[in-house]
């Protein structure tokens, strides 16, 4: 946690472990999984009354890291640029906790981990998740804090889904939320281009059926699917203006090599993800997104909207989850006559926006939880 007036500065990842015994999570798939743990790392301070908290949600790849360093790292966490003194998520004024997801692999139970079962990493033993599964494991980190309701819930892209889930499940411990670059579920081109994720792991013969963790990653699959998703992230313009059709090495080689900046690029990309990611979490968290539904009248439960105000963005270049989406969000949350507002910011970054449009956002989200926080007495929620 930060002092007041002070940048975020070294922060370190904190475990939550629950489902324990004779407790385990259940998921609904049908099935349990205990024990599980579950990562975070918080920002800023809970105030007396713990109102003025705020959970972030990651995107895919992503993890609990949302702000200032570890230590011994020069890279900030992935929303740094938003979070702390004088940001759009001011930690002066707000306890900001950001929830790595379960099924990934960045400190949290996935399929990576050890079962205790078979004293082996789980691989496809691991049982399938959804966001709804997320988000009942953070909903375990929030009662561990204390917190009764959250002042907000946001995120970008699969950050966002885990958002609406939030006034989905639990209506009534949320008082705002800000869904980014999402949607109310998959279509059926963003359902293929996972699938085609899927499959580039898979067919690589050292994936193993998902048991390759005494022999190393099946980088060659995992790569392809991490080059896949980078050409999805951005827009036609963002790679026009980033690469065009510049030369690596100023001629062709007239060989299969990377000739072209926007080549090279994608290789650099896939070969660092292999090191960082598990690719048998790709697989989960990809599935999760696909089974992703809140729509027709499942995006709120009853006399939500009397309780929960909404900050809708979308961006107008982004072609993997396209502002229309966006669209569906309002036209769903209007329909039960909900408090909402929406933004299609005019970014040419893609899909990437939500983490490169600062200023943009900040004028957005600032004002917004501003009127949140002190328009709305706590009292008037039930859990």
């Amino acid at each position: 946690m930060t002092k007041k007036g002070h940048p975020i500065g070294v922060v370190e990842t904190q475990y939550l472990t629950f489902a324990e015994g004779t407790d385990p999570l259940r998921l609904e798939s049908g099935q349990t999984l205990g024990p599980v743990r579950l990562a975070y790392e918080t920002y800023g301070h809970l105030n007396e009354d713990r109102s003025n908290a705020i959970l972030v949600l990651h995107a895919l790849s992503a993890d609990a890291h949302a702000a200032g360093h570890h230590k011994g790292s020069r890279d900030p966490g992935w929303w740094d640029a938003l979070i702390g003194p004088g940001k759009a998520f001011d930690t002066d004024l707000y306890f900001i906790i950001c929830s790595n997801v379960i099924g990934g692999c960045k400190g949290s139970t996935g399929p990576s981990s050890l079962n205790l079962k078979t004293g082996k990493p789980y691989g496809l033993a691991f049982p399938i998740i959804t966001i709804g599964d997320m988000v009942e494991a953070q909903r375990r980190l929030i009662d561990f804090l204390g917190i009764d309701h959250l002042l907000c819930v946001v995120g970008g892209s699969m950050g966002g889904m885990q958002a609406l889930q939030w006034s989905a499940s639990y209506p009534g411990r949320v008082r705002s939320v800000i869904p980014i670059a999402t949607a109310l579920k998959n279509s059926p081109q963003q359902i293929a281009f996972n699938e085609v994720v899927r499959q580039s792991i898979m067919a690589d013969p050292t994936w193993r059926e998902g048991n390759y963790y005494d022999y190393g990653q099946p980088e060659k699959g995992l790569a392809i699917a991490r080059m896949l998703g980078h050409i999805t992230f951005m827009s036609d313009q963002s790679m026009e203006e980033k690469f065009s059709r510049r030369l690596k090495n100023g001629n062709y080689s007239f060989k299969f090599g990377a000739d072209f900046e926007v080549e090279s690029y994608l290789r650099y990309r896939g070969d660092n993800f292999v090191k960082r990611f598990d690719a048998n979490s790709y697989l989960y968290v990809t599935k999760a997104l696909d089974y992703f539904d809140v729509s027709n009248g499942r995006l709120i439960g009853a006399n939500g909207c009397e309780r929960i105000r909404f900050l809708v963005i979308s961006f107008k270049s982004d072609w993997l989850y396209p502002p229309y989406q966006s669209q569906e969000i309002v036209k769903e949350l209007k329909r039960k006559a909900c408090d909402v507002t929406y933004c299609e910011i005019a970014s040419t970054y893609g899909h990437d926006a939500f983490l490169l449009e600062v200023k943009e956002q900040t004028n957005l989200i600032r004002p917004f939880l501003d009127k949140t926080f002190h328009g709305y007495e706590v009292a008037e929620y039930a859990i």
